[in-house]
């Protein structure tokens, strides 16, 4: 096996900077590694940040594996105020009452996310649905009501919430494949019989690959790469 082959076989954990589309991050790799076969396994909203698995090569084949992995997360919400896309893309569309909402009822709601549940997908998401990206429709001045987007079930294996700077909530999640973090803040939000919106999200480990062997776009390295043991 020569020198090139051999550097395109493998996979690389990269830490997806903020307001990068995870396309931006494929595009950016592919031209410092000069690889000529790359793809990512899962894709993570422009305003989120953390960990975006790259395949190169024959290790491209592996994406499906990668993305079945569990994957855990950290981040923020705040009570009280929405927008369509539920995080910070787009502006605030409503405001709602908070001052009913205590530690009590915040426990309550926590615990139904817990296990397996079921969502429906933000309508800002790469999604198809009638040959578009759900976020298309989105951007075309079309509502969530207007579309049928399919329920999905999914499984939240642990959920922890601080409430320390209430109305601001800092969560860690550890989930399936397929779930939207993003709905789970909108669904937590409407269980409080309030709004909510997510202000920051890190996607901090998918499967046993954490943050600290993520490399940053901007010092990547094709020769830090990873292997599957």
């Amino acid at each position: 096996m020569d020198e090139l082959t051999e550097v395109q076989d493998k996979f690389y954990v990269i830490n997806k900077p903020r307001e990068w589309s995870s396309f931006d991050v494929v595009k950016k790799i592919r031209n410092m590694g000069r690889f000529k076969k790359i793809g990512h396994a899962g894709t993570l909203d422009p305003l989120a940040t953390g960990i975006l698995i790259m395949c190169v090569g024959k290790y491209t084949k592996k994406i499906d594996y990668f993305q079945s992995l569990p994957k855990t997360y950290t981040g923020k919400l705040v009570l009280g105020k929405t927008t369509p896309s539920i995080d910070l893309e787009t502006e605030f569309d409503g405001e709602y009452p908070i001052d009913h909402i205590n530690s009590s009822l915040l426990e309550d709601v926590r615990q139904t996310f817990l296990g397996t549940i079921q969502q429906v997908p933000p309508i800002y998401s790469a999604i198809k649905l009638n040959g578009q990206r759900l976020f298309t429709h989105a951007r075309n001045g079309v509502s969530a009501d207007e579309l049928e987007i399919k329920i999905r079930e999914v499984e939240v294996y642990r959920m922890e919430i601080d409430a320390t700077h209430f109305p601001e909530i800092s969560f860690e999640i550890e989930c399936s494949k397929g779930t939207y973090i993003r709905s789970i803040v909108r669904d937590f939000g409407i269980k409080c019989q309030s709004g909510a919106y997510m202000s920051e999200l890190v996607r901090t480990k998918i499967g046993d690959w954490g943050l600290d062997k993520a490399q940053e776009v901007a010092t990547f390295n094709s020769e830090l790469h990873e292997v599957l043991l």
